[in-house]
């Protein structure tokens, strides 16, 4: 098992110092290994854990949600069920959002293609 100062932790997984002890003090992150001197030591499993948060968190899953996934999972494995479930229901959320993204990205084009397409004005004109 591989041990990771919190600066190693933080650029291996693109969250700031701040937020891994955020992420600790209200339990995403439980047990972290600390030497004897205090100072916490990241595990692999650890960075396994960082990195289904930075999905749940970029696919905009609030704290609150993410809490209960990690608390089900450090359950056991009667929780699995809850927790798939967990999942489906943001994966519905992520491509609702997405679908909108690409009617918004498609508007969008449109859009841009429209201006593309009007002939060159004259300097100091204005074009809406």
């Amino acid at each position: 098992m591989s041990g990771y100062a919190p600066s190693e932790a933080a650029r291996r997984s693109g969250f700031s110092l701040d937020t891994l002890r955020y992420y600790e003090k209200i339990g995403l992150l439980a047990d972290v290994e600390r030497t004897a001197g205090g100072q916490r030591v990241f595990t692999d499993d650890d960075l396994g854990w960082l990195e289904l948060f930075r999905c749940l968190r970029d696919t905009g899953m609030p704290i609150a949600q993410m809490r209960r996934y990690a608390q089900l999972a450090r359950a056991g494995e009667h929780t699995a069920d809850e927790r798939c479930e967990l999942l489906q229901h943001h994966a519905a959320r992520v491509e609702e959002q997405m679908d909108l993204l690409q009617r918004q990205y498609d508007h969008l084009r449109e859009k841009i293609r429209f201006y593309e397409q009007l002939p060159d004005t004259a300097p100091g004109s204005e074009a809406g």
